[in-house]
């Protein structure tokens, strides 16, 4: 099943055990990034929600940085049997575009998020370079180049994670401060 983007799998030959894959939506710091999304399916199937969780770590108030478990009504007590697991993506989707900061699943990230904006916007783009793009497994031969030319991992890391991933601007950043 596919949709904007979206795809639901099968994990194993157990069909209650699904994968979902959602694109970040553009104009988000998850723009670019492809998300999979562990899902479950309750015996009580319709009629009970399905189990959803982030198997791509992401930075979001709504999604715990830690376990990805998502902080959304209608996978809790907003549930309908009309819907279905391209509609729940669907607003998981969504979630992404419009974080809810006041009803975390995350304190530390909503607290980053309602107190430096910027900082949370660098961190989410870091991390959607990072664990959710197919080139990110070039964010350590970054660091590596970067710390060849001089600078302390540390700092690179930082640069790289201010400027969500960009090694041009990293240097940069790295050259002026």
């Amino acid at each position: 099943m596919a949709a904007s983007g979206i795809k639901v799998s099968p994990k194993s030959d157990n069909l209650a055990r699904l994968v979902g894959t959602i694109p970040g939506p553009i104009g988000t710091p998850y723009e670019g990034g492809t998300f999979q999304i562990d899902i479950s399916l309750p015996d009580g199937y319709p009629f009970e929600p399905p189990k959803m969780q982030f198997a791509t770590k992401v930075w979001h108030p709504n999604i715990s940085s830690q376990s990805g478990a998502i902080c959304l009504d209608i996978l809790k007590d907003q549930w309908s049997p009309a819907l279905t697991l391209k509609t729940a993506l669907l607003s998981v989707q969504a979630l992404l575009s419009a974080p809810e900061p006041d009803d975390p699943q995350d304190a530390v990230v909503a607290q980053q998020y309602i107190r430096e904006y910027q900082t949370f916007l660098g961190t989410a783009r870091y991390w959607t370079e990072s664990f959710a793009k197919a080139s990110s497994l070039g964010v350590e031969e970054k660091v590596q180049r970067l710390v060849e030319m001089g600078f302390a991992e540390a700092h690179v890391r930082s640069s790289l994670e201010a400027v969500g991933g960009d090694e041009n601007l990293a240097l940069e950043k790295l050259c002026s401060g």
